[in-house]
């Protein structure tokens, strides 16, 4: 029987790549766009999830949003979006 699951993915971009990441399982991906770098994740998924022994955690819903934060230390550089 098959089923169906539903997993949270978080993609991010590191240079000229997207990075996707299901923080459920701690898998992740990556693409030269975002739309790749998804299906790259879900086909990690998909494999991770042929194994036997694979414990799949409970639904849960994850919330994903953004801080702002003041840094007074100084720093040479500068962290970029």
């Amino acid at each position: 029987m098959e089923e169906t699951y539903r997993f949270s993915a978080v993609v991010h971009n590191e240079g000229k790549w997207y990075v996707s990441w299901c923080p459920e399982l701690d898998i992740a991906s990556q693409g030269e766009t975002i739309e790749e770098a998804i299906e790259n994740l879900k086909e990690a998924i998909e494999l991770y999830l042929e194994d036997e022994d694979v414990k799949i955690p409970a639904a849960r819903q994850v919330f994903t949003t953004t801080v702002e934060v003041s840094s007074h230390a100084k720093t040479s550089h500068a962290l970029s979006s």
